[in-house]
């Protein structure tokens, strides 16, 4: 209660609270506006530190993030990235992350920032198929079979190898390897460059024709091999690295403590400063000659090296370079594992067939339970022509992993080439609809289709090739060549004016009497120089060939047989040259039904000229048009379309084969082909 003064007034309560000025609204505003300016202020300073930092290159990141790694190696990679930090936070990885980390084939995948192109189809893996999936790339440069590399302006398109098989008059699987890397393009510019050759180790022996698939520009029009792989093939993501978190360990503990001056040599690779890379690995390797990474990056950096000079030499001395990597103690494994597939690959592209079995042999030895691995060896197996030694790794893959359709695509594929038609057709249907990486590729869906006709289901047969076009390895469902050059004109039947080959048509038809004669006494002698087909084209009867010239070059001792037709020949170098063709004579007797299938190549046109026909029985189908030989006529056929023959009379049937280059092949084209 408030006391009362001498004059009679109340004092005011000493509790109650003094008044305090009021607190505006626009106070509260400028001081949350001084805040956030300042806020701004440092935002905007540390931007540009940033930038000035990254501009004037004041800061070496590989050391930075060398430094770091020492502390934040989660992964045990060697340095500290995006992946460790998933590890750390306990992330899961994304496929992506997933599929960048498999320590693949040929790739360094922490150091190598190659661009890569579009894959077109296998997708089988490299090659291209596996190895030869593989993986493709658009090449503008590709080593033909002659040994010359060759720049392109329009090429074929080729895939990855995946087998041995080769129909129709074809060389081995080494050489379907060397096929896809000799595409020729027509254009003034296009020339040969002699450095890099193709070094067989040894001949091969033939097996059945191989084909390459391609991508079709029009229904009428040819297909186009598809790009070969470039210098690294992307990684995969297996049945091994399915599930894995962690990217490939390629440092050891002495590796990660000079992780930046591995970076700094990395980084010259990365700016394409090739030479100035291989230079900066070679002194480290002379400073630390026990370091797996310095090591493989002097490989690495003479492969880049030989890429760009395109010397076979330094290739040479990239695949040395790799073997050694994998010989020094204490390399990790994953770093075992991708020199030894780079160091497989390079040798194939050199043609070092065997030396690439070994090194894949090697690496299976090392790591018994990769599938992918085992895939590989089956491939290279292929390659030099071994189909049982590739049949018995393929069975071995199918024990442990019966659905691999990598596998049994190629189980299959090999047990066509064994004339087993009817076992083959599961595991190449099953390995196709698997859709697993390698599978999707013309030659499966060829030779699928193949093997459903002569086992009567033409349906199905057909709804294969449908599929295999739809897929882009056919021009169409009739021309399923697979050696193609794109833009060629596409029909089944010509007529000699339709070629420009009417001087050629004229001689023949004029001195067919004489070419006949000269066959006739070499027949007749049974010197044994008609030898009897050998590509599993027949279904019944007997067929022999006598073979004048193959890929372009002359049999000398078949020519002394017949030296007349030999020389009328010699005057016409549009089948004289054909390196995709032959001049043969063949000889069919009664019975005799030759399967459905098709030429490897839209490249050349077959000519027949009648010698000894008789008056009914013998006929000769292609698409859907059938048409029968007469004596002295030629007929012209494009042989990439399906044909069939029938020898129903009642003696022998006798023509004279002559291929020629498709008209509308350039000169240089020609050339630049390879033989087949």
């Amino acid at each position: 209660m408030g006391e009362t003064k001498a004059d009679g007034t109340k004092m005011a309560n000493l509790t109650e609270t003094q008044a305090v000025p009021p607190v505006t609204k626009g106070s509260k505003k400028a001081e949350r506006n001084s805040v956030f300016s300042w806020i701004i202020v440092l935002a905007l300073l540390g931007v540009w530190m940033s930038v000035a930092v990254v501009w004037f290159d004041l800061v070496e990141y590989s050391s930075v993030v060398g430094t770091l790694g020492g502390v934040y190696d989660a992964d045990g990679d060697g340095d500290f990235d995006a992946e460790d930090a998933k590890v750390i936070l306990d992330v899961p990885l994304d496929q992506k992350a997933v599929k960048g980390s498999t320590a693949d084939t040929f790739r360094d995948t922490e150091s190598e920032v190659r661009p890569e192109e579009p894959v077109p189809f296998n997708e089988d893996r490299t090659s291209s198929f596996h190895p030869f999936d593989v993986s493709l790339t658009d090449s503008k440069e590709h080593i033909d079979s002659t040994g010359e590399l060759v720049v392109e302006a329009l090429p074929e398109k080729t895939l990855e190898l995946s087998a041995t098989e080769r129909y129709q008059d074809e060389e081995p699987y080494h050489a379907h390897m060397e096929e896809k890397k000799s595409k020729t393009k027509d254009t003034p510019g296009s020339k040969v460059l002699p450095d890099m050759t193709f070094e067989p180790e040894s001949t091969l022996p033939l097996t059945e024709t191989l084909h390459e698939t391609s991508e079709p520009k029009a229904p009428s029009k040819a297909i186009t091999e598809s790009q070969e792989s470039g210098h690294e093939s992307a990684p995969e993501v297996t049945a091994e690295t399915k599930g894995k978190k962690k990217k490939p360990k390629l440092f050891n503990k002495f590796d990660k403590i000079i992780k930046s001056e591995i970076s700094a040599a990395d980084k010259l690779r990365k700016k394409g400063k090739v030479e100035e890379a291989l230079h900066a690995f070679e002194a480290l390797v002379q400073k630390y000659p026990q370091s797996p990474r310095c090591r493989y990056g002097k490989a690495q950096a003479e492969d880049d090296v030989a890429e760009k000079l395109r010397s076979n030499e330094m290739l040479l001395k990239a695949v040395t370079t790799y073997r050694e990597v994998a010989e020094l103690p204490d390399t990790p494994a994953d770093l075992i594992k991708a020199t030894l597939k780079r160091c497989a690959d390079r040798q194939q592209f050199l043609g070092r067939m065997r030396g690439s079995l070994a090194t894949l042999e090697k690496l299976v030895h090392i790591f018994p339970d990769d599938i992918t691995l085992k895939n590989d060896l089956g491939v290279a197996h292929l390659l030099i022509g071994d189909n049982k030694g590739a049949k018995g790794i393929y069975e071995e893959v199918l024990t442990v992993a019966p659905n691999d359709g990598f596998a049994k695509v190629h189980y299959g594929f090999i047990l066509k080439s064994e004339n087993k038609i009817a076992e083959s057709i599961p595991y190449l249907r099953e390995g196709l609809e698997s859709g697993e990486p390698g599978t999707d590729d013309g030659r499966f869906y060829f030779h699928l289709g193949d093997a459903l006709q002569r086992t009567g289901d033409v349906s199905q047969a057909y709804k294969w090739y449908e599929a295999g076009y739809q897929h882009g390895h056919f021009a169409s469902v009739w021309q399923r060549s697979l050696y193609n050059v794109a833009g060629l004109r596409a029909q089944p039947w010509w007529s000699a004016k339709e070629t420009g080959y009417t001087d050629l048509v004229r001689m023949l038809e004029q001195n067919w009497k004489i070419i006949r004669d000269e066959a006739l006494l070499v027949l007749d002698a049974g010197s044994g120089q008609f030898l009897p087909e050998d590509e599993n084209l027949r279904e019944t009867g007997d067929w022999g060939q006598f073979t004048l010239w193959q890929q372009g070059r002359k049999v000398p001792s078949s020519c002394q047989s017949v030296p007349k037709t030999c020389a009328f020949m010699e005057r016409y170098p549009e089948t004289t040259t054909c390196k995709r063709g032959q001049i043969k004579f063949s000889v069919m007797q009664p019975g005799t039904h030759v399967w459905p299938h098709t030429g490897p190549t839209n490249c050349r046109l077959r000519m027949h000229l009648g010698l000894v026909i008789p008056p009914r029985g013998c006929q000769i189908r292609c698409t859907n048009q059938t048409r029968n030989w007469e004596e002295g006529k030629v007929l012209i056929f494009d042989d990439s379309f399906e044909h069939e023959v029938w020898q129903e009379a009642d003696s022998y049937r006798l023509i004279f084969i002559v291929d020629v280059w498709h008209p509308e092949l350039s000169q240089s084209q020609r050339h630049a082909l390879s033989p087949i």
